[in-house]
C-alpha cells in the first residue's frame, strides 16, 4: 500500500540548486532512512514533505486516509501550556476521551460526568492507551505532567515533540534526526518501540546503529541522484562501495571513449550523414559521464601540536554538588598519555559539568584539578559556533591566520585548510549563517582542531553531522596522538573511538569500566540483577579496593578488560554455536562455521590463562 509519493521535486536558492528530479515513495510497513551530505537538502526535503515548505517543481501526495505525524527539528509549542495539556491538544479522539476522564476524576461530587467519562473510556478502550502514552513520556523523562512548556529545555522540548508523535499512532511517521537529546537509555528503548510497533517510518538519522537495527531500506542522495538500498546499515555500506567502484570502472571506460571520440570530432566530417549526427550528439554525454568526479575529499591535516609531559592532568578528590545534587564526590583519577574515553550516563548526570571542571571554566567545591604545564585542551562543545553577521566562511578560519602551521615547518593556507574539512572554494565565500547545521558544526570542529590542542575534549561531536563526515572525523581521532574524551549518545562512534568509559550513574557515583559501550552493554546484559543496598555490593567494591593494592594500574585495569572481553566472547561463542542448528548449511559452511568457533574457543583460553596469572597476584 502507498503512502507517499514524492514526484521530480526541486528546490533552489538564489543561483544555489539544492537538488532537481528527485523521485520516490513510502509504502505501509516500511521503515526508510534518508541520508545525504550536509547542505544537499535532508531537512528541506522533509519540510517539503510535511508541507512545511513547497517545491520549486514536482509534486509530494499522500494516500488520502492515512495519518501523519512530522517530528521537526525545532518543534512549535504553546509556551502557556503544560506537558499534559500538549499532549491533549493533538488531534487525536481517544486523547479527548482521556482528557475527559481526568477532568472528570478531579470532580468527582458530578457523578452523570464521571459516569459518561468513563463510558467512553470504556467504549473507546483507552485504558491501555493511557498507560502506553504515560509510559511513552516516563521513557522520555517527561514525567512532570504539570510543568508548563516555557520552562522545558530544548532537549525536553525535542522530547516533548517526540513523545507527541509517538503517542499519536500515526500510520507514518516523519522524523528529522529523532536520537538527537536522547541519552543512551532513550535511544534503546525507541529502538525497541519501533521494532514492535508497526509504524511506517521516513527519517533523517545519522545514527548508525539506529540506522542498523531500525530501518530495512535506505536511500541515499549522492552527487544529485537517488539511490535505494532494501537493507539495514550494513548492507547499505557494502552495496554503496560496490556502486561507486562500479561508477569508477564506468568513468575509465567513458574516459577512453572520450578521447576516441573528441579524435574523430575534431576531424570535422563534412559529410553529415544521420549517423554521423547522432554520434555528434552522443559526445555530449560521452563527455558528461567522462567528466563525472566525486567531492570524497578526506580530511588530512597533520597537527603541529606540542607533546604531551609526564604529568598531564590529574583530580584529587574533587567534589560538586548544586544544592542537594551530587555531581562527584571525592573524585580521583590521573590521565595517562594516549589516553582515550567515552563518557555516558543519562541526562541530568553531571557530564558537561565534569568537562567545564576539567578545562576550569568551572570550579569544583572541594579538591584540586593538576593540569600539566604543556596541555592544550581543544573544546568542542554542544553551542556550536557564534555567527557574527555577515561573516563568510573563510573570515572564520582567517581569524586564525592566513597560514596555519603543520609539522616540519610547513604550512597551508586558510583556503586548503577549508578545503581538507570539504568546504569547495565556492562554499568559503557563502555567508556562516546560510550554512546547513550540519555544516555550521564541521566549520566549528575545524576551528577546534587548527589551534593544534593535544587534549581534545569532544561534548556530542555526532549532532548533526552526517555519515560522511563522521567516517571522516573517527579517521582523524584514530590518529590522534594526544588525549581524547567523548560524550555521546552515538554509540557506533563510541565503539570505534574509546577504550574505556566513565560511567556516570548520578548521586556522584562514577564507574571506570574497561572497554566500548558494547562491551558495556554485555556486560551489563550478563549481571544478575541485584539490590543496590545488598551487602553484595558492599563486598565487590571492598574486593576492588583490595585487588587496586596488589596489582598496578596497568594490571588492574587489563584485569578488568579481559573480564569484560570473556563476557562478550562468550556471548560470541553461543551465537556462533547457534548457527550450526542451520539445517541447510553446506560442508563448505560448516567447515569455515567451525574454523571460526575454534578461533573463538583459543581467545577465551588464552584470556581465561592470563585471567587466572592476575588473579593469583591478588592471593599473594
Amino acid at each position: 500500500m502507498n503512502y507517499l509519493n514524492v514526484e521530480n521535486i526541486a528546490k533552489s536558492y538564489g543561483e544555489l540548486t539544492l537538488f532537481k528530479d528527485i523521485s520516490f515513495s513510502v509504502h505501509k510497513d516500511q521503515k526508510i532512512a534518508f541520508v545525504a551530505k550536509n547542505g544537499t537538502g535532508k531537512t528541506s526535503i522533509l519540510n517539503i514533505i510535511s508541507g512545511e515548505d513547497t517545491p520549486d517543481a514536482g509534486n509530494v501526495t499522500y494516500r488520502k486516509d492515512i495519518t501523519v505525524s512530522f517530528l521537526s527539528q525545532d518543534p512549535k509549542f504553546d509556551n502557556n501550556l503544560t506537558v499534559e495539556q500538549t499532549i491533549f491538544a493533538s488531534d487525536n479522539d481517544i486523547l479527548k476521551v482521556i482528557e475527559a476522564y481526568e477532568k472528570a476524576l478531579e470532580n468527582p461530587e458530578d457523578t452523570e460526568a464521571y459516569q459518561k467519562a468513563f463510558e467512553q473510556m470504556e467504549l473507546h478502550q483507552a485504558w491501555d492507551f493511557e498507560t502506553l502514552y504515560k509510559q511513552i513520556l516516563f521513557k522520555l523523562k517527561l514525567e512532570n505532567l504539570d510543568q508548563k512548556v516555557s520552562t522545558l529545555s530544548g532537549g525536553q522540548k525535542k522530547r516533548l515533540a517526540l513523545a507527541n508523535a509517538l503517542i499519536n499512532k500515526p500510520d507514518l511517521l516523519i522524523l528529522d534526526e529523532p536520537t538527537n537529546h536522547l541519552d543512551l537509555e532513550m535511544i534503546e528503548w525507541l529502538e525497541a518501540f519501533f521494532a514492535k510497533e508497526n509504524i511506517t517510518l521516513f527519517m533523517v538519522t545519522h545514527d548508525r546503529y539506529f540506522l542498523e537495527r531500525v530501518c530495512n531500506e535506505i536511500i541515499e542522495l549522492d552527487e544529485g541522484e537517488m539511490h535505494s538500498y532494501k537493507g539495514n546499515y550494513s548492507y547499505y555500506l557494502e552495496k554503496r562501495e560496490a556502486r561507486i567502484e562500479r561508477t569508477e570502472v564506468e568513468t575509465g571506460k567513458a574516459k577512453q571513449l572520450f578521447k576516441k571520440e573528441l579524435e574523430w570530432m575534431r576531424r570535422q566530417p563534412k559529410a553529415r550523414t544521420t549517423k554521423s549526427k547522432s554520434r555528434i550528439d552522443d559526445f555530449q554525454d560521452i563527455k558528461h559521464r567522462a567528466h563525472q568526479r566525486r567531492n570524497d575529499h578526506q580530511v588530512q591535516l597533520e597537527l603541529n601540536m606540542e607533546r604531551l609531559g609526564s604529568k598531564i592532568l590529574e583530580f584529587h578528590k574533587v567534589s560538586k554538588a548544586y544544592k542537594d545534587k551530587v555531581i562527584l564526590d571525592k573524585f580521583d583519577y590521573n590521565f595517562q598519555k594516549s589516553e582515550r574515553i567515552g563518557i555516558i550516563g543519562k541526562n541530568g548526570t553531571g557530564k558537561t559539568t565534569f568537562l567545564n571542571i576539567l578545562t576550569q571554566s568551572d570550579q569544583p567545591d572541594s579538591g584540586k584539578v593538576i593540569i600539566g604545564d604543556t596541555v592544550k585542551f581543544g573544546y568542542y562543545t554542544q553551542k556550536g559556533i557564534t555567527v557574527k553577521p555577515d561573516q563568510k566562511v573563510i573570515d572564520v578560519i582567517r581569524e586564525f591566520g592566513d597560514y596555519i602551521p603543520l609539522k616540519k615547518g610547513r604550512q597551508i593556507s586558510a583556503q586548503q585548510l577549508l578545503e581538507r574539512f570539504l568546504f569547495s572554494r565556492k562554499k568559503q565565500y557563502d555567508f556562516v549563517e546560510k550554512l546547513s547545521g550540519g555544516e555550521r558544526k564541521r566549520l566549528y570542529l575545524c576551528t577546534v582542531l587548527i589551534q593544534n590542542p593535544n587534549f581534545l575534549i569532544l561534548d556530542e561531536p555526532t549532532n548533526d553531522l552526517d555519515i560522511v563526515t563522521l567516517n571522516v572525523l573517527e579517521s582523524f581521532l584514530l590518529d590522534f596522538p594526544g588525549c581524547v574524551i567523548v560524550v555521546s549518545h552515538d554509540r557506533y562512534f563510541m565503539d570505534k573511538i574509546v577504550d574505556h568509559l566513565f560511567i556516570f550513574k548520578g548521586e556522584g557515583v562514577i564507574e571506570d569500566f574497561p572497554g566500548n559501550y558494547t562491551d558495556y552493554r554485555v556486560y551489563e546484559d550478563s549481571q544478575p540483577v541485584v539490590s543496590a543496598t545488598t551487602e553484595n555490593k558492599k563486598d565487590k567494591s571492598s574486593w576492588k579496593q583490595n585487588e587496586a593494592s596488589k596489582l598496578s594500574f596497568n594490571e588492574e585495569k587489563e584485569l578488568k578488560n579481559i573480564e569484560s572481553k570473556l563476557n562478550s566472547l562468550a556471548y560470541d561463542k553461543k551465537e556462533m554455536e547457534a548457527k550450526f542448528n542451520n539445517p541447510d548449511l553446506t560442508q563448505d559452511e560448516i567447515n569455515e562455521l567451525s574454523l571460526k568457533l575454534q578461533a573463538i574457543i583459543d581467545d577465551i583460553e588464552a584470556k581465561e590463562e592470563r585471567w587466572f596469572e592476575l588473579s593469583s597476584k591478588l592471593e599473594e
